[in-house]
Formats: structure tokens, C-alpha cells, sequence
């Protein structure tokens, strides 16, 4: 790697930390401001980095366009199929993976369940909206606006006794599934199949995939169901993970921007 490319880089990784002045970087790489200048200049005129009016340089729109296209070309089934392999594994039971697009939620990966009871469900095929917990999970996800629309347009077909039958009913189902963060099928889709699901994230935070886990209730009852919640959140997590996701990290860029923000006003 040649000398310019390598302070390059190292630039980069400084202003990951947050904005710094010319003197600061040229004390971390321990040369010349002038030769520091000469890079910044370089990476600015390609939008890598920028600077603000009191000369105080930070990383620039390209990296973030950069890094978008580089979350957009992870597989989400590649990255989560070790993940939902193990949670299989360890719980026994019938594990799904499930993306919503084009107005239709579809699931695209499935482990079946080590015992012989099967699920209705199969890859490839559509996932109801209103009694499944892949749907409300990615639906939940979506714009206020939009999960009013989505609500309003479904035909409530009812499965069972217990399946959601109204778009009031089912708007309350998803603000209650934002507000727990995971979602659950009490026998709505399936009579005496319970399921629970949680979000799958991508690198800038948004839900791109629904992890689920489905039991019959001879084999675990609702409760028993409920107990497993943290090996499918660690499985999503997992798979977040795998996607670039980390909530840390972004709760500690958002404080230090608003720190940064406040620290000008």
C-alpha cells in the first residue's frame, strides 16, 4: 500500500471519531500540516471528506453513499441462514425468515421443526399480514402514514377465531408491536400454532427482514412459547449484526452529533 493511500485511510478512520482541525490530524499522523492539506484536498474534492466554516474537516457524503450501496449488496438470507440454523437447533422448532416487498410480505428462508408436526408456510409463499408475526414485525416498521394505508387495503381473511378481523383492531396490534418489540401469532393464522417474531436491521437501521418462530401447542403452550423470545431476539441480533447493524454505535454517533450541534449554538 503506498504512504499516500495508507494516511488516507488513517484520515478517514480519525474523522470516524468526529470532526477534527487540520492541526489535530496532522498531529496524529505525525507530518506536516501541508502534507495533511494536500490529502484532505484530494478526498474533498471527491466528497470523501468535508469542511465546516471554522475549518474543521469531518467525512463527507460519499462515504455514506458508499457505505449504502455496500449494506444494499449483503444478502439478508446468506448472512441469516447460520443464524436461523442455530436457532433451529437449539429450540427444535420451526424457524422462518421473512421480507416484505412490493406491498407483499414473503418468506424467504425456513428450518422445519426437528419433531413431526409441519407448518402451512413454505418459501416463496405470501405471509398474511394481519395474523402472522413476520407481518406485523415489517409492517409495524413502515411509515405511520403508510401502516394506516396497508391496514385500510387488507382483505381481514379470518384463519381462525382468534385472527384480526378489522383495520382498527390491527393498527393497535402494530403500535403494541412497536412498542414491545417483537410481535406474536396467538393461534391467528394457524388454530393451536403459536409464533413469535422480532426485526432484522440493516447497517442504517432500518428493518429489511422478520425472524419467526412457530410451535404447536402440543408441543409448547403460549407461555412456554413466550420463554424462547431471547433466543429468536439474539438470532435477529445476530443477523442485524451481520448486516452492519450495531445500536451502540449509532446511539453514540446521534449523541455526539447533537453535542456537536449544541457545542455551535
Amino acid at each position: 500500500m503506498s504512504q499516500s493511500l495508507a494516511r488516507a485511510m488513517t484520515l478517514l478512520g480519525l474523522l470516524g471519531d468526529g470532526p477534527q482541525s487540520l492541526d489535530e490530524l496532522a498531529s496524529v499522523l505525525e507530518v506536516h500540516k501541508t502534507t495533511v492539506l494536500r490529502l484532505l484536498r484530494t478526498m474533498e474534492a471527491d466528497r470523501f471528506v468535508q469542511h465546516d466554516a471554522d475549518h474543521r474537516y469531518q467525512l463527507g457524503s460519499r462515504l455514506f453513499e458508499l457505505a449504502n450501496r455496500a449494506l444494499e449488496q449483503r444478502d439478508v438470507r446468506s448472512i441469516a441462514r447460520p443464524h436461523l440454523s442455530e436457532l433451529n437447533a437449539i429450540t427444535g422448532q420451526t424457524v422462518h425468515l421473512a421480507t416484505y416487498e412490493a406491498g407483499v410480505v414473503i418468506y424467504i428462508d425456513k428450518f422445519d421443526a426437528q419433531q413431526s408436526v409441519r407448518m402451512y408456510s413454505r418459501i416463496g409463499k405470501p405471509a398474511p399480514l394481519h395474523c402472522t408475526a413476520v407481518g406485523k414485525v415489517l409492517i409495524s416498521a413502515r411509515p405511520e402514514a403508510e401502516r394506516v394505508q396497508i391496514a385500510r387495503n387488507i382483505t381481514y381473511t379470518p384463519f381462525t377465531e382468534r385472527t384480526i378481523t378489522t383495520a382498527e383492531r390491527y393498527l393497535r396490534e402494530l403500535d403494541l408491536v412497536r412498542e414491545q418489540g417483537f410481535a406474536e401469532d396467538r393461534e391467528e393464522h394457524e388454530s393451536f400454532v403459536n409464533c413469535i417474531g422480532c426485526a432484522v436491521r440493516n447497517g442504517t437501521g432500518d428493518v429489511v427482514a422478520a425472524v419467526s418462530m412457530s410451535v404447536p401447542d402440543m408441543v409448547l403452550d403460549h407461555q412456554q412459547v413466550l420463554a424462547t423470545l431471547p433466543e429468536v431476539q439474539h438470532a435477529a441480533a445476530a443477523i442485524s449484526a451481520g448486516l452492519g447493524w450495531h445500536p451502540q454505535e449509532a446511539q453514540d454517533h446521534r449523541t455526539q452529533n447533537q453535542s456537536s450541534k449544541e457545542g455551535t449554538q
